[in-house]
């Protein structure tokens, strides 16, 4: 089976960046976007995954993403709202969310149990996903912003990034090392090991790996929110129409958007 996982939010906020005119720039963005993907990658099944709270990190770490800020002066937090609606209610997509993990812990974790032997692909720019493509899973990561596939480095990922830190999660990496330092000191188990041995280091560093790898959820996959939905393109279509997204539903448009999704019905 090709399975496809979106990671929602990550799409989401790229559709910001887009350009279009209207009241709603970034819902035409996102739902224009979203053709494209699953034309190419054709999956039997798709799912479109959420953020929940991420629990377990905060209790670890409460300044976790504490750095972030947020705006509302593009509309985003309504049109978000009304994307994720518009996805739940009339596209052929599973909708995934577990309140107490973010998306990436969520994907990470259907991958590596439910999908364990299918054909997968994830569709994110979060570099996080980077350490399954080492499970040895039949796995790939597609950055829909550089539109490439993202290769696995040889050394351990998740060991590298905590070396360096992850500035978008408030992860502070070492003074000094930055991605070719980080580079030597993962090739080298001597130098590595000296590192570690310095005063404190592998405190922090322990901190560091045990932020970034992904949680392992066990049971807590059987409290997942989930939702599908069937395909009602005639009353996406009437939605799209009002919103006057007009290079969309135009009879030539709109027949190639719907068999688009043929592969999920």
């Amino acid at each position: 089976m090709n399975v496809l996982f979106l990671d929602g939010y990550n799409l989401l906020y790229r559709a910001r960046s887009g350009f279009a005119k209207g009241d709603n720039p970034i819902i035409f963005n996102f739902f224009r976007s979203l053709r494209p993907l699953i034309e190419k990658f054709k999956p039997d099944v798709a799912y479109f995954v959420l953020e929940g709270r991420p629990k377990t990190r905060l209790a670890q770490d409460s300044n976790y993403k504490a750095q972030r800020t947020y705006h509302d002066k593009d509309d985003f937090r309504r049109q978000r709202k009304e994307i994720i609606q518009l996805v739940k209610d009339h596209f052929p997509l599973t909708v995934v969310r577990h309140e107490d993990y973010e998306c990436d812990d969520v994907i990470m974790n259907l991958a590596k149990t439910r999908h364990k032997n299918d054909t997968t692909t994830i569709v994110s720019s979060d570099t996080d996903f980077i350490q399954i493509l080492q499970e040895g899973l039949d796995l790939r990561l597609y950055n829909p912003v550089r539109k490439k596939f993202i290769e696995a480095p040889e050394y351990n990922y998740v060991q590298w990034k905590a070396l360096r830190g992850d500035a978008a999660d408030n992860i502070d990496g070492f003074k000094g090392v930055g991605d070719k330092t980080a580079d030597k000191l993962m090739c080298n188990k001597t130098l590595l090991a000296e590192f570690l041995q310095k005063p404190g280091h592998q405190e922090k560093f322990d901190h560091n790996v045990s932020m970034i790898q992904a949680h392992e959820m066990d049971e807590d996959l059987d409290s997942l929110e989930e939702a599908k939905s069937t395909f009602d393109h005639d009353v996406l279509r009437k939605k799209f129409t009002e919103m006057k997204f007009y290079a969309m539903t135009n009879d030539t448009a709109w027949t190639k958007y719907v068999n688009t999704f043929d592969c999920l019905l």
